[in-house]
């Protein structure tokens, strides 16, 4: 779901409520950003059990300084993004992992994706050649696999939720979106060939 100009003026004023230690406003703010923030660190560092970790000591964060929040300076996702990010980052430097990741182009990509306006995916993929690649690929799957990818991927739903989504067993839909996501790979592998 695109944060929207109204979406983006409710979290500056939750921020400010918050800034001003309202619980309630507090509450509210997890309520809408917490799902979105979970998958963002869920991304960067795979294992659930790290990414709520690292969800729970962001939101701590954001509680502690939401009163330093200047809406001038970045737009409140922008904000609580980049806190989530580099508590990540610090809990794989903890962890001493060995992840490589190219963070100015993966912050760029994640930080567009989620301020973007776009009203749908398809948009979205528009942007670039690397998108229209992508789309190209993606329109090779089989359909129940692209279903899949699409419902994990593009609406942010747990392998078992996309299984409840499409009526079938979990095993089925995690085969389904892992051997589509290798098509992916190999056709834009082939197609970077070209």
């Amino acid at each position: 779901m695109a944060i929207d100009d109204k979406d983006t003026a409710g979290l500056k004023a939750l921020l400010a409520s918050v800034g001003r230690r309202d619980a309630l406003a507090f509450r509210e703010l997890y309520d809408a950003t917490s799902a979105k923030l979970f998958g963002f660190a869920l991304r960067i560092l795979v294992k659930r059990e790290l990414a709520e970790e690292v969800l729970q000591e962001s939101f701590v964060n954001i509680w502690n300084n939401a009163s330093s929040y200047q809406a001038g300076l970045a737009a409140p996702m922008t904000w609580m993004t980049t806190i989530v990010r580099n508590k990540a980052f610090d809990m794989l430097r903890r962890l001493d992992n060995t992840v490589e990741i190219d963070a100015d182009t993966f912050d760029k990509e994640v930080m567009e994706a989620l301020e973007s306006t776009n009203p749908t995916p398809i948009e979205a993929l528009q942007m670039s050649g690397d998108a229209k690649a992508l789309a190209k690929c993606f329109s090779r799957l089989e359909g129940l696999h692209r279903q899949a990818i699409a419902l994990a991927f593009y609406h942010d739903l747990s392998h078992s939720e996309v299984a409840e989504q499409m009526k079938l067993p979990i095993g089925t839909v995690k085969t389904w979106i892992r051997r589509g996501l290798e098509r992916l790979r190999l056709c834009l592998s082939k197609l970077e060939g070209v």
